[in-house]
């Protein structure tokens, strides 16, 4: 389907990858994985020809064609949903033009006219064309999949403008999957959907006819989705045939493996080099010498790029709170006419993580916004005993002071012991180097997001309220973020659209649905393994709950789970065995060819100084007045001389 010949990337001078061979089989689901930086967009944009490679080249199969989603960016606007999405369909609508004006030309012509033949067999050959590449179904598959992605009926009649940048990013996406492209490259398709939207997206693309090349820093869709991981790492690309979970413990294996190899290198480069300086300069070695010269010249030096440095820190102290942190009691919120939050009680306890869960527009944020203190209609909203909280909103970028640098809006609120520690937290949100001393105002949206979020866990709270704090961040922020919030003991409730994240960090989901809360005193994989009994038991339930009957209100269905993904897989324990047992093994040969080495090195100096002895004493003064003692001193130097040269012929069967 495609393939990847020699190619190259460089910036200035600098390479992003080198001499890349790599190929993509048709029906393959590829994830694309690698530190910021070191070049997964860059790369997707070079397959689907929007940018040049310095080297190199790309093929495709015959006929295949590539097409790709940028992270954001595009915007649309001027025509209604339904036609932008229509308008997939480019050649599909070509047909069905022909085919009406077709069709009207053969009602007004005779039927002995000379042409009615000819036009009636395209007609029918056009037809048949039309119907076997889906033409009947267009309008069924783009309700199929604009549904999929979260727009309503009433959405399909709207203009395109009337949308915000994230469902814009998902007009952008139904159009790229209504296409059908030989290759689909994703570049964060998950960034702008809920979890419905993703779990829905999972489907579709494991059942998609063509390849798929992505970028996703969701763990779970990753998982779900892709069954080889190409990682770009140290200018080249490295294959691992698995889950994204199984890649990880893979990964560290290699890398593992390929520390061990530099050093058992590095210790054979020593020695040789020592070697040669010892005997550079002796006439009887220069053979030897030489040997190991070009046995040097021909060492490829393993280099290992350096690690990304491993970023652990801890909320500052604060204040304890009681036990009960927070209480709502028949609380109801509304917009005009329509409630959001209808008579819902809540309580959250000193030590909780609680993860609120719902479709977009269930009422999440406003239950989030309503905890932080926004006005309500009816009901009580109890604040506990020495509660100090902090919140996090999807718009909390707004609050930041567009004058300062990055740095030094970090800097004014941090506390005085947090301050050495300024820097690492603003590389674990991906500002590095220069990117510190940038000013707000020029900070792009997501990168303003990260920046209050670092802000916001400089400061002393006891209760964290945070609302889709995990957008706009990498893998390797959100474990950052994820182990920060683990230890920090105080209380969470928080709102994330990544399953990794909130099965890591929840101890209870609480599911916002039709103006009420359920909850669910487990982790993510307990709230949709209890969704699934729900469904399997009984079938008229999701009829059931939309009436009513568990209190959720009235006309709001129960969402489909049976699309939930399954939980991470588990590392094949023996596999893993088996693997420890080789690396045991190998370990232990190594460890008996090095003893062996370094007896015969041990050997080899005894030797050479024994020879050193003879000689002196063959040099001395009389040595060979007596011709017996002559001889026995020329036959000893001789068999020493032997045996050194054995041992050397030894020591580098052994080195080699």
């Amino acid at each position: 389907m495609l393939q990847l010949i020699n190619l190259s990337k460089d910036f200035a001078g600098t390479p992003l990858f080198t001499n890349i061979s790599w190929h993509l089989k048709k029906g393959e689901r590829v994830a694309l994985v690698g530190e910021n930086g070191a070049g997964k967009s860059t790369l997707m944009k070079i397959i689907a020809g929007l940018a040049e490679s310095s080297d190199g080249e790309i093929q495709f199969a015959r006929g295949a064609r590539a097409a790709y989603l940028p992270q954001d960016g595009i915007v649309t606007s001027g025509c209604l949903l339904f036609h932008e999405a229509r308008s997939a369909f480019g050649e599909l609508l070509a047909m069905e033009e022909e085919l009406h004006c077709l069709g009207q030309e053969l009602e007004h012509l005779p039927h002995d006219a000379p042409e009615h033949e000819q036009m009636l067999h395209r007609y029918g050959e056009l037809q048949e064309q039309f119907r076997h590449r889906g033409g009947y179904t267009m309008e069924s598959e783009i309700g199929t999949v604009l549904k999929g992605l979260g727009f309503s009926q009433d959405d399909w009649y709207r203009d395109c403008g009337e949308f915000s940048g994230g469902w814009q990013m998902r007009i952008a996406l139904a159009r790229l999957l209504l296409q059908r492209p030989d290759v689909l490259l994703l570049d964060e398709p998950t960034n702008h959907l809920d979890i419905e939207a993703r779990n829905w997206l999972e489907e579709y693309l494991c059942s998609y006819p063509g390849s798929v090349i992505l970028v996703s820093h969701d763990r779970f869709f990753m998982d779900q989705v892709c069954s080889r991981i190409a990682e770009v790492w140290n200018h080249v690309i490295s294959d691992y045939h698995c889950s994204y979970s199984r890649y990880l413990v893979q990964r560290e294996e290699r890398v593992s493996a390929l520390r061990e190899a530099k050093r058992i290198q590095d210790e054979e480069v020593e020695k040789t080099e020592d070697f040669i300086r010892r005997f550079r300069y002796q006439a009887n070695k220069a053979s030897l010498v030489q040997s190991r010269i070009k046995q040097l010249e021909k060492v490829e030096r393993i280099i290992i790029p350096p690690e990304r440095k491993r970023i652990r820190f801890s909320f500052p102290d604060a204040p304890k709170s009681g036990k009960t942190v927070m209480e709502l009691k028949g609380l109801t919120k509304a917009y005009d006419s329509h409630t959001v939050l209808d008579r819902i009680d809540f309580v959250a306890e000193k030590g909780e993580r609680i993860a609120l869960v719902g479709h977009n527009g269930a009422g999440k944020s406003t239950l989030m916004s309503v905890l932080a203190g926004s006005t309500f209609q009816a009901g009580e909203r109890i604040v506990g005993h020495n509660v100090v909280m902090d919140y996090f909103a999807q718009d909390q970028a707004n609050v930041l002071d567009a004058g300062r640098s990055a740095w030094d809006e970090l800097y004014a609120d941090a506390p005085y012991d947090m301050v050495p520690k300024l820097r690492d937290i603003l590389g674990a949100f991906l500002f590095s180097g220069d990117d510190i001393h940038k000013k707000v105002g020029v900070l792009s949206g997501g990168e303003r997001n990260r920046l209050a979020l670092a802000k916001m866990l400089l400061r002393p709270s006891n209760l964290l309220l945070m609302d889709e704090p995990t957008n706009h961040l990498d893998l390797f922020s959100k474990e950052v973020l994820l182990d920060a919030l683990k230890s920090f003991d105080g209380t969470v409730v928080f709102v994330s659209h990544d399953r990794y994240f909130v099965n890591g960090l929840a101890t209870r989901i609480v599911e916002v649905e039709g103006g009420r809360l359920e909850n669910y005193y487990g982790d993510y994989e307990y709230y949709l393994e209890k969704k699934a009994q729900v469904s399997a038991e009984t079938p008229l339930a999701g009829a059931q709950r939309s009436q009513g009957q568990t209190g959720r209100g009235q006309d709001t269905p129960l969402r489909d789970t049976d699309s939930a993904p399954a939980p991470l897989p588990p590392v094949n324990k023996e596999d893993r065995l088996r693997d420890r047992e080789e690396q045991k093994r190998i370990k232990r040969e190594e460890q008996a060819r090095q003893k062996k080495m370094g007896e015969v090195e041990t050997e080899i100096s005894r030797t050479e100084k024994e020879i050193a002895r003879l000689e002196d004493e063959m040099n001395s003064p009389g040595f060979f007045d007596d011709p017996q003692r002559g001889a026995e001193g020329g036959e000893q130097h001789a068999a020493l001389n032997e045996r050194l040269e054995k041992l050397y012929e030894e020591w580098e069967g052994l080195s080699g």
